[in-house]
């Protein structure tokens, strides 16, 4: 009898806490991923999930589209690039806003303020800084690079929209490394200051290897941001010109939604997930085995 009674108590506990969020996971998540490979392998004109089965030809036409593998090449450089300047950045601002300098938790609400403004706000506002401001202090100035608006070159506008990237992402970042910094235990900086580490020592051989952890899930939040790149790449360049800085999420809803060629833009948006999904799995894979505790 007691153990019947304490079976349905557990059963009410999950229906209360557990069932629920399954239930909405299951509905957001794993039935539209699920019906969303299922199109890859189906022909349909977007309206309806057809029954007519056309097997790989979506994946296909995917892999030979030479504007998809420019476009995935262009967004994985801008990955890179956007991984380091990002987190460099983001540490260093870290660094300096737990220093105890004056003011520093007016800069934390600074540097912070950016990752709360809409990326297609924040690609307007840059866009008219690049396009406008920019352009005008060059002219004054006989400045030659900046005499001509940044988002007109392919090479420049890359440049353009990594520098938003960073400007937005940082802060939050910042946010994860100061919660790294604050958590490790003061007497091993002690110990190592009685040893005789200086500032810099400390740093590389103490601080940097405690708080490995928060150098993963910044790492990882960046790379998943920097990949799923739309609205900043939409407010700002277009993916102009001529293509040339159209970045893969944009690139797959320009198939889908544009050209309306669901089923290949599909099967493009799953060859993203899976390149996106390898990529993070031996990222943290990697940078677990290198985390170490106090």
């Amino acid at each position: 009898m007691y153990s019947e009674d304490k079976r349905l108590d557990k059963m009410k506990a999950f229906l209360m806490f557990g069932f629920v969020p399954l239930l909405a996971f299951a509905a957001v998540v794993v039935i539209p991923f699920a019906v969303g490979v299922y199109m890859t392998f189906t022909q349909t004109d977007g309206g309806a999930i057809t029954s007519k089965f056309v097997g790989v030809v979506n994946y296909a036409q995917a892999f030979t589209d030479p504007l998809f593998w420019k476009s995935m090449g262009f967004t994985l450089e801008y990955v890179v690039w956007s991984l380091v300047l990002t987190n460099v950045v983001a540490f260093l601002l870290a660094l300096l806003v737990t220093s105890g300098i004056k003011g520093q938790n007016f800069f934390r609400l600074g540097f912070f303020t950016p990752n709360l403004i809409g990326g297609i706000i924040l690609g307007f506002v840059w866009q008219f800084m690049f396009s406008r401001v920019l352009v005008q202090i060059g002219s004054v100035l006989g400045i030659e690079p900046l005499s001509t608006t940044l988002l007109g070159d392919p090479d420049k506008a890359f440049w353009a929209l990594l520098i938003v990237g960073v400007w937005q992402n940082s802060g939050y970042m910042m946010i994860i490394y100061i919660a790294g910094l604050q958590g490790i235990d003061k007497s091993v900086l002690e110990a190592a200051s009685i040893d005789g580490a200086g500032a810099w020592r400390q740093l590389i051989g103490v601080r940097i290897p405690l708080m490995m952890s928060a150098f993963t899930i910044s790492l990882f939040l960046t790379l998943q941001r920097s990949f799923m790149v739309y609205d900043t790449n939409l407010s700002l360049t277009q993916g102009g010109p001529f293509r040339s800085t159209e970045l893969i999420s944009m690139h797959v809803y320009n198939e889908a939604f544009k050209s309306f060629n669901y089923g290949v833009g599909q099967a493009k948006a799953i060859v993203l997930f899976a390149v996106v999904a390898l990529i993070a799995i031996i990222q943290v894979s990697v940078m677990k085995r290198m985390e170490v505790e106090s």
